[in-house]
C-alpha cells in the first residue's frame, strides 16, 4: 500500500495511491488525521485499517493533478546515518567505520515531491545522497535485530541535500545537513508488508537532468535497518513517526572530478526500487 500526503483545496490530506488515482481517505473518515505521525500514535502502529477506508467510495484525485505534501508531515525525530556504504567511504577518505555516525535534520529543511528543493545564497556547494527512509511505527526502546522489523511502518526515498562547505566548516554536520528546504522526502510511503525486511535487496539510485550519478543496492550498507534500529534504541526511544534516514552510495557531487553542484533549474530524481522516484526542481533561494 502506498500512503500518499496531498493539498486539496488548501487542506491537508491523506490518501492511498491505487493505479494513477489517488482515494481520499480524508473524505471517507473525517477523524482520520492526514498526519501519519497522528495516524500511528493512535493505531499503535497498525494501518491495515487504513485498506479498509480506501475500499470504500472515496473519491479519486489522479495522481498527476496533486499538490504533494510530505508523506509524514510532521515527523518526530528524524535520524540520519553518515558513511554507510563503504564506497562512499572511501571517495569521502574515511576507514570503514566500526558503527554508525549518526546525526540529526529538522523538519524545517525538508520538501516534498515535485517541490523545489532551495539552494541558498550563501552557498553553491549543493550536493545529491539518495537514501531510504525508514518510517517507525511502534515505540521502541532496547530493540534487539531479531525484533527490529515489527516496529517499521514503511519506507520512503530521501535526497538528503547537503551544503558542503558548511557540512564541513566544523566536526559537527548537522549545519551543513538543515539548510531550509534542501532535503527532499517522498514521494508516497511504501507499507513495510510490501517490500522486503529491512528493505534489502533494493537498488537505489540517483539522477541528475537525467544522468545517472549514484547506483547501488541496498544490500551493500554497511549498518543494515535491524543492525541500525538496534543500535540507535539503545540510547533513544524511537517513537511512532521518528524516520531513519538509511545514509548514501558513492557518486556524490563533491568526490567528482571535477566537482557537481545542484544548481538553479536542475531536476534530481531519487529512485529506489519498489518504492517510486522523488523528483525535485532545484530552484535558487530568492533574497529579500
Amino acid at each position: 500500500m502506498k500512503l500518499v500526503g496531498f493539498e486539496s483545496n488548501g487542506e491537508a490530506r491523506l490518501g492511498v495511491l491505487e493505479g494513477g488515482e489517488v482515494a481520499d481517505l480524508t473524505a471517507v473518515e473525517a477523524k482520520l488525521s492526514p498526519d501519519l505521525t497522528t495516524v500511528l500514535n493512535r493505531s499503535g502502529g497498525d494501518v491495515g485499517f487504513i485498506r479498509r477506508i480506501a475500499a470504500k467510495a472515496a473519491p479519486r484525485h489522479p495522481l498527476a493533478d496533486l499538490t504533494f505534501t510530505l508523506p509524514v508531515t510532521r515527523p518526530g525525530k528524524i535520524i540520519c546515518l553518515g558513511l554507510n556504504y563503504l564506497e562512499h567511504a572511501k571517495e569521502g577518505g574515511h576507514k570503514t567505520p566500526e558503527a554508525p555516525s549518526i546525526f540529526l535534520r529538522c523538519l524545517t529543511s525538508l520538501v516534498a515531491h515535485e517541490q523545489p528543493i532551495i539552494r541558498p545564497t550563501v552557498s553553491v556547494q549543493l550536493d545529491y545522497e539518495c537514501e531510504l527512509v525508514v518510517l517507525i511505527g511502534k515505540r521502541g526502546h532496547h530493540v534487539s535485530r531479531d525484533q527490529a522489523y515489527s516496529i517499521i511502518a514503511g519506507y520512503s526515498c530521501f535526497n538528503d541535500g547537503s551544503l558542503r562547505d558548511f557540512q564541513r566548516r566544523t566536526s559537527q554536520w548537522d549545519m551543513g545537513k538543515n539548510f531550509d528546504r534542501t532535503g527532499g522526502f517522498g514521494p508516497w510511503l511504501v507499507t513495510a508488508d510490501e517490500l522486503p525486511p529491512g528493505g534489502k535487496g533494493l537498488k537505489i539510485e540517483t539522477r541528475l537532468n537525467g544522468q545517472v550519478m549514484q547506483s547501488d543496492n541496498t544490500d551493500n550498507m554497511l549498518f543494515p535497518v535491524a543492525e541500525t534500529i538496534a543500535d540507535v534504541s539503545t540510547g533513544m526511544t524511537l517513537e511512532p513517526g521518528d524516520l531513519i534516514v538509511m545514509g548514501t552510495p558513492s557518486g556524490v557531487g563533491a568526490r567528482r572530478n571535477p566537482q557537481v553542484w545542484m544548481k538553479h533549474d536542475d531536476i534530481c530524481e531519487i529512485d529506489i526500487e519498489g518504492i517510486g522516484v522523488l523528483r525535485n526542481p532545484v530552484k535558487d533561494e530568492i533574497s529579500v
